[in-house]
């Protein structure tokens, strides 16, 4: 099926690193559970289960129609502007020391993106990095200094 993308290009964004195995019972309790709602309801193919059995988009087959979003039950599935490659890949909520005990690839609310943005793109909201797009500059910065690899450059140019 040919699939026509309407510009502005904007798809589907899964707010968590995928690095985890993700199920029901882990212990991160904002990341992907891998329940596959998001799948299943894709017309597109464009969501799937990676080998951790976390949501992975393809961008390129995506049409930002919403559905995964709302089906999600962890509200981690964001629509977003497919010209803006810095993302932020977790959802993580706790501080510090617990949310880098329940996840190796956490967030942990440092705010070394915060400081570093130069556009005030980029805030620490409960204890995890968000990118506001419209002020985001694509400079990468906050990607290159976090210390946790969260917030990631998609072109894998800088991160």
């Amino acid at each position: 099926m040919a699939i026509k993308k309407k510009f502005p290009y904007r798809a589907a964004l899964v707010a968590c690193n995928g690095s985890c195995h993700a199920n029901q019972e882990t212990k991160c309790q904002y990341g992907c559970i891998g329940c596959g709602k998001c799948v299943e309801n894709c017309k597109f193919d464009a969501i799937f289960l990676n080998e951790n059995g976390v949501a992975q988009v393809i961008e390129e087959k995506c049409i930002a129609c919403g559905k995964c979003v709302r089906e999600c039950p962890q509200n981690i599935i964001h629509i977003h502007a497919c010209d803006n490659f810095i993302v932020v890949k977790c959802s993580n909520k706790d501080k510090g020391k617990d949310a880098r005990s329940v996840c190796p690839v956490s967030c942990l609310g440092c705010g070394i993106c915060e400081r570093i943005c130069t556009a005030e793109a980029v805030h620490v909201v409960d204890n995890c990095a968000v990118i506001q797009e419209e002020y985001c500059l694509g400079c990468g910065m906050c990607a290159v200094k976090c210390p946790r690899n969260v917030i990631l450059d998609k072109r894998g140019v800088l991160t």
